[in-house]
């Protein structure tokens, strides 16, 4: 087969093989980490966990970094990406270690979140430096290949990752502290992992300026207005309606979870512990889905287009979701979790491949960067819909509904963009 013969001309790039390393700790020091957060502010005991409290701690979390995140892609295309992986990980082995100190101190949750921040904030600098530094270790023709594997292994790894959590939290008599520096550990080995990559291999060509902290400001705006700008050109149009769509689906994503969560904790569970096992094992079973997108997107993606194929992806959320959601069952809630795993994998790898086929590298950090702000945004909208809408059990057929009708705005979206000659005519949605 032709897709088994080009991954295993893929796995024999050697730096693509090394930042795929650097991916997969990193990624799956995140699971670990996400696990521990999950089973500390939803799971323990001693809370009463509400989808207002999620939705808070999630804008706690992401809001702040979506006020910066922009500015993160400027210095993206101005600092060497190797040297962000480095660096980036090492500070998130020590933030974590932080973070453990505090878990087992017991102090206020205020300071908790603070650590806990720092965190994700720098995350989404690595993240978006991965994206960014992709295109520099393949040729062009297996791009499309590339985004199946790596963000797909590294959300496998986040999975795996959230499963040896699960694993040591066992072991540590639910200590959810030693599962954080279980996750430092990984971080830290990421950042050495790192090293195995040439400083210059990653880019940005150009050489950063390091102008006074005014003049760097001003720079980094105009720099942003010209990111802007360079998105809407005419030749960009399909980019960025794909990002558009995929933030839609971000939405109904986050919208998603938050049910997932107060469903495991109260609906479909006697216990906390019973609970977090429940929403382990459906995580799992959405990391199957995202292992399933990862084969089957590069043929359908070839066969259809990237555009069609995020359109087909949300067309079968359309349709699939509320046939199974509404239910409020463990066994549908674990197969929409797998056809959710390989809608939303499907769908993004498809939008990766646009975005970096149509931006130039000069552009390419500061766009994904956007990109991961738009994520957030829609993540935590969409956790403050949910707050609204939850009952305390989680069931909501409303919402259900709601999602439902947003991914079929995404499908019929795209299709007519698709069919209008998506990125040479981009007049669907003028």
């Amino acid at each position: 087969m032709s897709v088994v013969r080009d991954l295993r001309v893929l796995l024999r790039l050697r730096d693509f093989r090394r930042l795929l390393y650097v991916r997969l700790l990193s990624q799956g020091a995140d699971g670990v980490y996400q696990v521990a957060l999950a089973a500390y502010v939803v799971f323990s005991p001693e809370k009463q966990t509400s989808a207002a409290a999620i939705a808070a701690a999630m804008a706690v979390l992401l809001l702040p970094y979506s006020l910066i995140g922009p500015f993160a892609g400027v210095l993206l295309d101005r600092w060497r990406r190797r040297q962000v992986f480095v660096f980036g990980n090492l500070l998130r082995a020590l933030l974590a270690a932080v973070t453990a100190v505090l878990m087992a101190g017991q102090v206020p949750d205020w300071l908790f979140y603070v650590s806990a921040l720092c965190v994700t904030a720098v995350n989404r600098f690595v993240l978006a430096g991965l994206s960014a530094a992709l295109p520099r270790v393949v040729d062009t023709g297996r791009l499309v290949l590339a985004n199946s594997l790596s963000p797909t292994a590294g959300t496998l790894a986040a999975t795996a990752g959230g499963g040896l959590a699960f694993g040591v939290r066992l072991v540590a008599s639910h200590s959810d502290a030693a599962v954080v520096l279980l996750g430092a550990f990984l971080y830290l080995c990421a950042s050495l992992t790192s090293l195995t990559l040439a400083p210059a291999l990653l880019g940005p060509d150009r050489t950063p300026a390091r102008p006074h902290l005014r003049t760097a400001l001003a720079d980094t705006a105009r720099d942003l207005l010209a990111a802007v700008r360079y998105l809407a050109a005419p030749r960009r149009r399909e980019a960025a309606w794909a990002l558009a769509a995929m933030t839609l689906m971000r939405f109904c994503y986050g919208a998603l979870l938050v049910l997932l969560l107060m469903l495991c904790r109260y609906a479909l569970s006697t216990t906390p512990d019973e609970g977090l096992r429940l929403l382990g094992l459906a995580l799992a079973v959405s990391g199957a889905g995202f292992f399933a997108a990862a084969v089957v997107t590069p043929w359908a993606a070839g066969r259809l287009g990237p555009g069609r194929w995020i359109a087909v992806c949300a067309g079968v959320a359309t349709v699939l979701e509320p046939a199974l959601g509404l239910f409020f069952a463990t066994g549908p809630l674990l197969v929409a979790a797998f056809v959710l795993g390989l809608i939303t994998q499907g769908a993004k790898i498809a939008t990766d491949t646009v975005v970096q086929a149509a931006v130039d590298d000069g552009f390419r950090g500061r766009i994904f960067s956007m990109y991961d702000v738009l994520f957030n945004v829609a993540f935590v909208g969409a956790a403050g819909v949910a707050a609204l809408m939850l009952p305390p059990d989680g069931r909501s057929t409303v919402l259900v509904i709601l999602v439902a009708v947003i991914y079929g705005a995404v499908a019929a979206g795209m299709t007519c963009f698709e069919q209008r000659g998506g990125r040479e005519k981009g007049r669907c949605f003028t």
